[in-house]
């Protein structure tokens, strides 16, 4: 998983890079935000350990929180 736990560290940083942007980021920020969702369930389907099943779905459940805020964001 520790790929997965890259490509979700790099999405992080690019969710912060869009924040700071003067321009229109929604359809941004929801891309980036299905990319975070898909790589929390490649680790959910990977991990063999209980506490990593609670915290992907820990994730999964502010990524959706998140979600829905952008929606509102142009």
């Amino acid at each position: 998983i520790t790929e997965e736990l890259v490509r979700l560290d790099s999405h992080c940083a690019q969710f912060d890079e869009y924040l700071q942007a003067a321009q229109p980021i929604g359809r941004q920020l929801d891309f980036l935000l299905q990319e975070m969702n898909r790589e929390v369930n490649t680790i959910s389907a990977k991990a063999s350990r209980s506490s990593i099943s609670y915290a992907t779905v820990a994730l999964k459940t502010e990524i959706e929180k998140i979600r829905e805020l952008v929606q509102n964001v142009e």
